[in-house]
């Protein structure tokens, strides 16, 4: 039975897709750019919710990979869903810290990960972001959404508390669920612990998928999107179930293959622990090096994991005193037991721009010492530190360390993550297959293995490995994910199995010799042909002065409401139609005849458009001065004409501001969909 996706690629090679509409790229934060597949999955649910389709109540899942922004999609299906009318939005995950990093995302406009723009207009109208404890009392003309764990939601609904949610909350109210890492919701399924009762013991078994499953029922057109990394569809049970929910896939594999995450090694060595760590925090500092130079800003983090909560302690208290007491030739043992190429190269590096070991060793000392190492130890720790955590890429984020034990398997955001130690040399495999310790191993690689972003030239791609076949450039080190552990075959083969799993592949390069023929190596195309090399170059807009004359020259027609009826009689064959006679007049003038008059009227309807904020319009107008040039200048709104059809012969304030807006909304249009070529 095919999958639901890929029902929707057969629409779309039919060519029967729907295209994602304005109102969700317009109001998504614009420093995010949207990538391919992400226009794909909002097409895919688009197209999913206006077709046959669609099931009531409606439940569809995203398996994306981890750093594929499911976040981002999340948001935007909330402004599509919001423009069909859904205002309620219930946020669930199985991690408190998840959903703190969620509500941040959705609600903290000084955040650099804030998703939303800056403002939220749809139809003119601003739309406030409300975070709410129940949908009782919620604001109808907001996105209210109320955030919770999916234990605490469980709870909710059995045990009654004050100004928390309950089953009151989903009668006569339609909602749309939004479950983050919803594998965890399976376990119902999975298990089939329901498959066998009857509707006695179903109504009376109150696990956590049944209870979402309640709630979800709850009402025909709620909706339930679900989002996961971990969907194996290989499962026949879990298969079954979801053919007709999987509205999305890309898994790390096809993540991986496009080239939005960084590419993963293992740096296997035979040396002592401290040492291991030494080698980790050197290869950390070449990069940061490598970044300076190139003049990017971005500071690289490492990952020191532990087996248990006590070891990890000890060997942060082991940590901070060989980096305090750190010397030259700690360095010079380091590089000299070194054996492999990164390695190498990140001495030459040093000796190339003559920094010395003691002067190498202070900078360590500074760089990682205590103020600059965060512990997440336990749920404390992992729950204060949160914040920090998910910003680890900012400027003032003081963090290059992190110590943990699997606090960070789940939901973490990070980037600049380029370095992960193993700290105990243990196997926990069973017949030659990975352990669970090996495979939560390999997520946490996952999770690492979100691309970085940089780019040197705005041409430039920025969030895309660039120099997978340029093996000597020095920015190629700030692609890569290093994965520092013991020299064990063993252990790296399960690891590569669980990687495999996973969808990435640590035996992907493949050397391969090809033999020219000797004719063709005395061909003049061979001996002088030359190779053209171009990049994309930004078109300036330094030069633009004014809207386009197609957009000012043109003539805009307004029709205000007249009364004016008419009356057809459907099944006579006659075109004569009964319509009231309403005596009309024709009013001619500019935008800035209109501003002349009340220049509040024109201002009022700049105001309901993003685009015409003063630092919107000098992105696409470099040589504007003021709104009131933009108002009435002759090469932007002054003279463009409109054409007031009411029932007066001067139309009343409230008219002119309706043909105003009517007007601004066509031409916001326009400058939206200009792009920098």
């Amino acid at each position: 039975m095919p999958f639901l996706y890929e029902k929707i690629d057969g629409l779309r090679d039919a060519g029967y897709m729907k295209a994602m509409p304005s109102c969700m790229e317009s109001n998504l934060n614009p420093n995010f750019e949207l990538r391919p597949y992400q226009i794909s999955a909002f097409e895919n649910y688009v197209t999913y919710y206006n077709s046959k389709l669609r099931s009531y109540p409606s439940q569809t899942l995203f398996h994306m990979a981890t750093g594929s922004g499911k976040t981002l999609i999340m948001a935007g299906l909330i402004l599509f869903l919001y423009q069909q009318g859904y205002r309620n939005f219930l946020f669930f995950v199985n991690l408190s810290n998840i959903v703190r990093k969620t509500k941040d995302n959705f609600l903290n406009k000084a955040s650099n990960k804030y998703l939303f723009a800056e403002e939220i207009i749809m139809n003119g109208e601003n739309i406030p972001v409300h975070e709410v404890s129940n949908f009782q009392y919620a604001d109808k003309n907001a996105i209210n959404i109320c955030f919770t764990t999916t234990q605490s939601l469980h709870t909710d609904m059995w045990i009654t508390k004050e100004n928390s949610l309950s089953l009151d909350d989903f009668e006569d109210r339609r909602v749309v669920l939004i479950s983050d890492e919803a594998h965890h919701l399976n376990a119902d399924t999975l298990q089939g612990n329901t498959s066998k009762m009857n509707t006695a013991e179903e109504d009376a078994y109150h696990s956590w998928e049944s209870t979402v499953s309640n709630i979800f029922k709850a009402n025909r057109d709620n909706i339930l999107l679900e989002f996961t990394a971990t969907c194996n569809t290989k499962n026949p049970v879990l298969a079954a179930s979801y053919s007709d929910k999987i509205i999305f896939d890309y898994p790390l594999s096809k993540f991986r293959a496009d080239k939005y995450s960084k590419e993963i090694l293992t740096l296997r060595s035979d040396i002592p622990l401290s040492d291991r760590e030494l080698q980790a925090v050197l290869l950390s500092q070449y990069r940061l090096k490598v970044f300076q130079d190139n003049r990017i800003l971005m500071k690289p983090v490492v990952l020191f994991k532990a087996a248990k909560i006590a070891e990890s302690r000890m060997q942060l208290q082991d940590f901070s005193s060989m980096i305090k007491n750190l010397s030259a030739s700690d360095i010079e043992r380091v590089f000299s037991a070194a054996d492999s190429r990164v390695m190498h190269t990140v001495q030459a590096y040093f000796e190339s721009k003559n920094i010395s070991y003691d002067a190498l060793a202070r900078e360590l000392k500074e760089d990682f010492g205590e103020a600059h190492v965060l512990s997440v130890n336990d749920d404390r720790e992992a729950d204060a530190q949160q914040l920090l955590l998910n910003s680890l890429e900012d400027y003032g984020n003081p963090y290059r360390a992190i110590f943990e034990v699997k606090k960070l398997d789940e939901g973490w955001d990070v980037l600049n993550l380029f370095d992960i130690v193993r700290l105990y040399e243990t196997r926990d495999s069973r017949s030659g297959k990975p352990g669970k310790t090996t495979i939560s191993e390999a997520q946490l690689i996952g999770r690492g293995a979100r691309y970085c972003p940089f780019s040197l030239s705005p041409g430039q791609t920025k969030y895309q490995r660039k120099y997978d076949d340029d093996m000597d450039n020095p920015l190629r080190i700030c692609e890569e994910l290093y994965y520092h552990c013991q020299n064990s075959s063993r252990y790296i083969d399960e690891l590569k199995t669980a990687l495999r799993e996973a969808g990435i592949d640590l035996d992907k390069t493949v050397t391969r010799t090809y033999t020219l023929k000797e004719d063709f190596k005395q061909d003049a195309f061979y001996q002088q042909g030359i190779v053209f090399m171009n990049e994309r170059a930004v078109k300036s807009r330094k030069d633009v002065t004014g809207l386009l004359p197609s957009v000012r020259e043109k003539i805009y027609s307004y029709t205000a409401s007249t009364g004016r009826t008419g009356e057809d009689t459907v099944f006579e064959e006659s075109n004569a139609a009964n319509d009231s006679a309403v005596k009309t007049h024709l009013y001619s003038c500019t935008i800035s005849d209109i501003a002349k008059i009340n220049y509040a009227i024109v201002y009022k309807g700049l105001c309901k458009f993003h685009v015409f904020k003063f630092h919107s319009l000098k992105e696409y107008f470099p040589n504007l001065k003021s709104v009131r040039e933009f108002v009435f200048g002759e090469n932007y709104l002054g003279n463009i004409k409109i054409e007031i059809i009411s029932r007066e012969e001067v139309p009343a304030i409230s008219t002119m501001y309706d043909a105003c807006f009517s007007v601004l909304t066509k031409i916001a249009e326009n400058i939206s969909s200009i792009e920098e070529t």
